[in-house]
């Protein structure tokens, strides 16, 4: 940020540090980085809040708490105490599935969604899923759902996606984009910008390719609303890791963790 700051005027630089950029996080780790990243980046003082998102009442949220931009990779497969799901209309002990709803309330009109979920959520058939599906087409416009090979979200174990959605118009069509590679992702080789050339380049059209497609809101299923990634060009399979190799992968990252909060301890 700070090359940039020689084409900033000095009212910009005062909304950028204290108007644009907003978080909360709930583990006391990820609030350090958060902080510590923030301020690497030139924010002087990050608008970042230690708490938990999900004990906020949606009834309460107002014109004043909402935002223009939402961009979140909530965590999967948590589980919420009833008392905490009873501040949602859809009740629900996962919490991604919480996370999704507080994210609709707290968009303005207009405003903007990228928000990362595993893709079960396209196709689960629970009620809470169903209603969530229901919810999001209805009241956002999901126009883009990317779909992330396994490996792109280390640790993980499962496969994901990201909606792209604008809150305030119904879901007329929603284009799909399949992202492949062309090898196997990890932490030595992880997801990077020309992996996404291809995506980014045809979003801005929505164009068919054979790795995008587009599915029309009037064809999908009323009972179910079921958005589940259909290649109609022909995909490959769901592929699932083994599960050793995922518990390696926790392992090492619960080491990683471990290293770089005894390095953040050493630097108070």
């Amino acid at each position: 940020m700070n090359r940039a700051h020689t084409h900033l005027t000095t009212k910009d630089l005062k909304t950028l540090q204290e108007k644009t950029f907003f978080g909360k996080e709930k583990k006391s780790l990820a609030y350090v980085i958060a902080i510590m990243n923030m301020i690497l980046h030139g924010i002087e003082a990050p608008n970042i809040i230690h708490t938990n998102t999900l004990t906020e009442n949606l009834a309460d949220i107002q014109d004043k708490d909402r935002f223009d931009v939402v961009l979140a990779n909530p965590p999967f497969g948590g589980k919420e105490r009833k008392e905490v799901q009873q501040n949602f209309p859809i009740r629900t002990g996962e919490t991604a599935f919480l996370f999704l709803q507080h994210f609709i309330k707290i968009l303005k009109a207009g405003g903007r969604g990228g928000v990362v979920i595993k893709n079960t959520f396209l196709s689960n058939t629970d009620n809470a899923s169903v209603s969530l599906r229901k919810l999001l087409l209805e009241s956002c416009n999901l126009h883009t759902v990317l779909d992330c090979p396994g490996g792109v979200f280390q640790g993980a174990g499962v496969k994901t996606v990201v909606l792209f959605f604008d809150k305030g118009t119904p879901t007329r069509k929603t284009w799909y984009y399949q992202l492949d590679p062309g090898r196997n992702l990890g932490k030595t080789d992880p997801l990077n910008d020309n992996d996404l050339a291809d995506f980014v380049a045809l979003q801005k059209t929505f164009a068919d390719s054979p790795n995008s497609w587009t599915v029309e809101a009037k064809d999908i299923d009323a009972a179910t609303f079921d958005l589940s990634v259909k290649n109609p060009n022909g995909g490959e399979e769901v592929t699932y890791r083994n599960p050793a190799e995922i518990m390696d992968e926790i392992a090492a990252l619960d080491a990683e963790s471990a290293e770089v909060l005894q390095t953040i301890w050493r630097l108070l």
